[in-house]
C-alpha cells in the first residue's frame, strides 16, 4: 500500500518541480531583463516605445527608398520616350526634306516655259570613304523637256589637280573600277545615276572635277562642267 502511494507522489513531485523551475527561469529572465534597462539607463515602457518608433522608422525609410526607385525609374523612362522622340521628330523633318528635294528635282525634269531644254547635269556629289583615300562619287545626268525621248551616250569624268607640286589629272577610269576607258554608257528618258568609288593615287591632291555628258541619239549634244573637290556627308534624296 505504501508503495503504491510512493509511486503516485512520483509524478506529482516531477511536475511541480518543473512548474518550479519554470516560474525560476521566467523570474530570472525578467529580473535579467530589469536589470539590463536599469543598466542602460532606460525604463521598459520608454524602451519599447523607442523599439516600436524604430521599426516604424525602418518601415518609412523602405517605402521611400521604394518611392524613390520608382520615380528615378519613371525619369529615365521619361527621358528616353522624350530622346526617342526628338529622333522621331528629326528622322521625319529629314524625310520631309529629301521629299520636297525629290519633288524640286522631278518638277524640273516636266519643266516647261523659260527653263532651258535638253541635256543637263545635276551636280557632282563626293562622300569619304571606310578607308583613306577612298571616296564614293554620284552624278546625275538629266533631261529637261516637254516631251522626253530615249537618250544614249556617255559620261566621262576627269579629276584635276596636284603631284609632287605639279599639275596632275586622272580620268575616273584610272582610279574606279565602276567605269571603262571611254567612260559610263549613258541610256535614259528622264535621268540616270552614275555612281561608284574611286581611290586617289598617294600625295595627290585633288581640286576640281571635269564632267562631260555625250549624246549620240536621238541627236549629238554635249555638255561640260567643271565642280570643284568638295566632300559632302550623304548622298542627296534623289530616288534612283
Amino acid at each position: 500500500m505504501r508503495t503504491l502511494l510512493q509511486q503516485r507522489r512520483t509524478p506529482i513531485f516531477i511536475i511541480g518541480t518543473v512548474l518550479v523551475l519554470a516560474l525560476v527561469l521566467e523570474a530570472g529572465f525578467y529580473l535579467g531583463q530589469q536589470l539590463a534597462y536599469r543598466g542602460m539607463g532606460a525604463k521598459p515602457k520608454f524602451y519599447k516605445e523607442m523599439q516600436a518608433e524604430l521599426i516604424a522608422l525602418q518601415d518609412t525609410l523602405r517605402a521611400r527608398d521604394t518611392e524613390l526607385a520608382i520615380r528615378s525609374t519613371r525619369h529615365e523612362v521619361d527621358r528616353q520616350a522624350l530622346e526617342m522622340v526628338r529622333k522621331e521628330l528629326s528622322s521625319q523633318n529629314e524625310e520631309i526634306a529629301g521629299l520636297v528635294e525629290g519633288l524640286s528635282f522631278y518638277r524640273s525634269l516636266m519643266s516647261t516655259g523659260d527653263v532651258p531644254q535638253g541635256l543637263s547635269l545635276r551636280g557632282l556629289e563626293l562622300i569619304a570613304g571606310d578607308n583613306p583615300r577612298q571616296y564614293s562619287f554620284r552624278i546625275v545626268v538629266q533631261q529637261e523637256a516637254r516631251k522626253h525621248e530615249q537618250l544614249r551616250g556617255s559620261l566621262t569624268v576627269v579629276v584635276n589637280g596636284v603631284l609632287d607640286g605639279q599639275p596632275a589629272k586622272y580620268s575616273l577610269a584610272e582610279l574606279s573600277d565602276d567605269v571603262t576607258d571611254k567612260g559610263a554608257d549613258l541610256e535614259f528618258r528622264y535621268f540616270q545615276s552614275v555612281r561608284g568609288t574611286m581611290l586617289l593615287p598617294e600625295g595627290f591632291e585633288p581640286a576640281s572635277v571635269t564632267v562631260t555628258a555625250k549624246t549620240t541619239k536621238p541627236t549629238v549634244h554635249e555638255i561640260r562642267e567643271e565642280y570643284p573637290w568638295r566632300i559632302e556627308e550623304k548622298f542627296t534624296h534623289v530616288r534612283e
